[in-house]
């Protein structure tokens, strides 16, 4: 069935970019958002959705696709709440940052019917500031849009598959991984650079005070290394409570090397770190990309 009407629930930076390339990109159907009243009217004046509608079931209504676009935990619950409701053509996906809780989850409310229902994605993009108000149609160019399929999922068929069209027509790359592998993988490359950033920026208040021009001192190191201190709690908190262990793990690893960065501050052990480092930037971006879904896209 074409996909004729998409419901967002979830009209912040994510959400609202979503709705922006679509329509940038040729979909000439209906969007639909779902939020609270005065989120929904900025995303209508931004023209990120058509119609704004504040009860979920009332907005996945008549839609082909919903796609949650919320924080975690908000994702894993309106799962529980919205599958067993959902029309059986109707394809629920997601967009959260952790998958192992958000698959198991999925399969739990649509058992053995789950590779026909339910997609686990997430893209990697964002900004450090939330809202719909920072909401860009190109936010999604070149940024890999990882699935994590059920058991014997074929992703690029039925309504999975031309969602799927659509995520690559607003410029994101396709990659498919195992759910474990995806949350350890993240808990590296995007939860572990959060948590970084948080504790630089709060130690450099603890030891300046928050009067202290530092970033302006600092220049554009400082500045980069801070810069996404200021993306919300009420994201991160579901992302750190769903992947705790791998991303406690990414802690445990990264205080140690720091330790041992400590310990040979005036030996030659600290020029071996900076090259092991320096290897980071050689490796290629296609030796370094994740790896496309193994199965053959098939024409229709």
């Amino acid at each position: 069935m074409p996909i004729r009407q998409i419901t967002i629930i979830g009209t912040g930076l994510i959400g609202g970019s979503l709705g922006l390339a679509l329509k940038k990109h040729g979909f000439t159907g209906r969007i639909i958002g779902c939020d609270r009243a005065p989120v929904l009217e900025r995303a209508q004046h931004k023209g990120a959705v058509d119609e704004g509608r504040t009860n979920p079931a009332d907005a996945c209504r008549g839609s082909q696709v919903v796609v949650l676009a919320t924080p975690v935990g908000a994702v894993i619950e309106l799962i529980e709440r919205l599958g067993p409701a959902l029309a059986p053509k109707t394809l629920l996906t997601d967009v959260g940052s952790t998958k192992s809780e958000v698959l198991k989850r999925a399969k739990t409310v649509f058992s053995k019917n789950v590779t026909n229902r339910f997609l686990a994605g997430h893209p990697m993009a964002g900004k450090e500031q939330a809202g719909v108000e920072f909401a860009d149609a190109e936010l999604f160019q070149g940024a890999a849009w990882f699935l994590t399929p059920s058991p014997g999922q074929e992703i690029f068929n039925g309504q999975c598959g031309e969602f799927l069209q659509w995520v690559e027509k607003i410029g994101a790359r396709i990659a498919s991984i195992d759910a474990g592998e995806h949350d350890q993988l993240c808990a590296w490359i995007s939860h572990l650079p959060q948590m970084i950033s948080t504790a630089l920026a709060a130690a450099l208040v603890d030891e300046y005070g928050e009067d202290a021009p530092l970033l302006e001192a600092g220049g554009r190191a400082l500045r980069e290394m801070t810069r996404i201190s200021a993306s919300p709690y009420s994201m991160w908190r579901d992302i750190a409570i769903t992947n705790k262990k791998p991303l406690q793990d990414a802690l445990w690893k990264l205080e140690q090397r720091l330790a041992h960065i400590r310990e040979n501050l005036d030996s030659k052990e600290l020029a071996l770190e900076f090259d092991r480092a320096h290897h980071l930037r050689k490796i290629s971006s296609e030796t370094n990309s994740p790896k496309r879904h193994r199965g053959a896209r098939k024409k229709r």
